[in-house]
């Protein structure tokens, strides 16, 4: 058996968990820039609030409810997570979990005996709320897909826990679950599914297999249908997962006109990136800078404006580097008079780091500079916020994306610590 153990509307849980005198009051927070609405808590969801909604749109409504208004404090929430997580690598063991989002953990459940799963996740989630303070749901089941199924009905009930463990219960569940709710499926899927009428998650197991090859993504819906028959087919996975590319980029707080501004910009992300890139162990063969313009007449630049790239002489994961070749890049990439809303770099041609071929006449990286490099990522790791920079990517950062509503990072900084009197 396998469980999965979600965090209740985790942004705001976070937020609530240092002011208690927002219990049962209406949360939000904020994406980027305080564009749109990231996450709801349930009393503001009954208001009708809607997820990724804008957040201009919906301030009429949460002005006249009182509702309590957060930016993103990315500090905070990555500490609580790794606190939830740490948890349940206590109670499980390392090797049974699988961090899936930062709200979200698989745990393999094979070494419980069937009797004791229920006990066992109500341990789970009295002692994730009683040593963290947030609220989770759980979900327990065959596989994977029937987790999240049984954790959507858990959300809605008073346990917070869901044991779907015999086939009744199984069929209950996916009768009363519709399609689109199902793991995996996506808005088109569950049009043509609901053209073939189609409508719940019952109906989906019920399909002929070959058909879910044809008509749902090959094998990937071959392996929903199993899924959902009870049939483990989406294993347990190492929770370091190799990406293929690295992206870093945001949109500014307010429009960029100085070269040097766009510089920090660029220089702040490269070092964000590359630390992506240390974290798995693997090394990049390409750089490619981008901006975006605030321009209204985008048809005077050629593509060369808004890109450029560079295959790099030998793969690395080293900063400096990568700083060594962005920062020109962006000086090509700039046009005085220009306004820009955005900036990013992609790293791509990835491979593992120990597999590189360095060149003879140039050198390769020292120790020296890859320990600094890890003594570097540790602390930024740990105390969050760039604390090591590079004096290239800018101390006031005057660029940086708006943030009205941010709260303390409670967790990660002396003097933000939470005073009680």
């Amino acid at each position: 058996m396998k469980a999965i153990v979600d965090c209740n509307s985790f942004y705001c849980s976070c937020e609530r968990l240092f002011k208690p005198e927002l219990n049962h009051r209406p949360i939000v927070v904020l994406s980027n820039n305080d564009g749109c609405i990231i996450s709801r808590n349930m009393e503001a969801k009954s208001l009708g609030i809607e997820m990724a909604g804008p957040y201009y749109q919906m301030r009429e409504l949460i002005e006249k409810n009182n509702v309590a208004v957060f930016s993103s404090n990315y500090n905070l929430y990555g500490d609580m997570s790794q606190r939830v997580m740490a948890v349940l690598k206590l109670l499980t063991g390392e090797d049974r979990v699988e961090v899936y989002s930062i709200d979200e953990s698989f745990l393999d459940l094979s070494h419980i005996a069937m009797a004791s799963l229920e006990k066992f996740g109500l341990e789970i989630k009295e002692t994730v709320e009683q040593w963290t303070g947030v609220p989770v749901s759980v979900g327990i089941a065959p596989t994977k897909v029937l987790c999240k199924i049984a954790n959507r009905f858990s959300k809605k009930n008073d346990k917070g826990i869901t044991l779907l463990d015999n086939e009744e219960k199984i069929t209950s569940a996916l009768k009363n679950t519709m399609v689109e709710d199902v793991w995996g499926v996506g808005r088109q899927s569950a049009l043509k599914l609901k053209a073939q009428n189609i409508i719940t998650a019952f109906d989906l197991r019920n399909i002929n297999e070959e058909w879910g090859r044809k008509n749902l993504g090959g094998v990937v819906g071959v392996r929903l249908i199993k899924e959902l028959g009870g049939m483990p087919c989406i294993q347990m996975k190492d929770p370091l997962k190799i990406k293929k590319m690295i992206t870093t980029s945001r949109m500014f707080g307010r429009k960029v006109a100085t070269l040097d501004e766009l510089r920090e910009a660029v220089a702040s992300y490269v070092s964000r990136a590359a630390e992506k890139l240390r974290r798995q162990y693997c090394a990049a063969g390409i750089l490619k800078v981008f901006v975006v313009t605030a321009n209204k007449n985008p048809k005077e630049y050629t593509p060369e404006s808004f890109a450029v790239e560079v295959k790099l002489p030998v793969p690395t994961s080293l900063t400096q580097v990568f700083l060594q070749y962005a920062l020109p890049m962006i000086d090509k990439l700039y046009r005085p008079g220009s306004l820009y809303l955005k900036a990013g770099i992609i790293l791509s041609d990835l491979s593992p780091e120990n597999t590189v071929q360095h060149n003879l006449f140039m050198g390769t990286d020292t120790k020296n500079t890859k320990k600094l490099m890890e003594k570097m990522d540790n602390i930024n790791f740990s105390m969050r916020n760039d604390v090591i920079k590079f004096a290239s990517s800018g101390i006031l950062r005057n660029w940086r994306m708006r943030q009205d509503f941010i709260s303390s990072r409670y967790t990660s900084r002396w003097e933000e610590l939470k005073e009680v009197k």
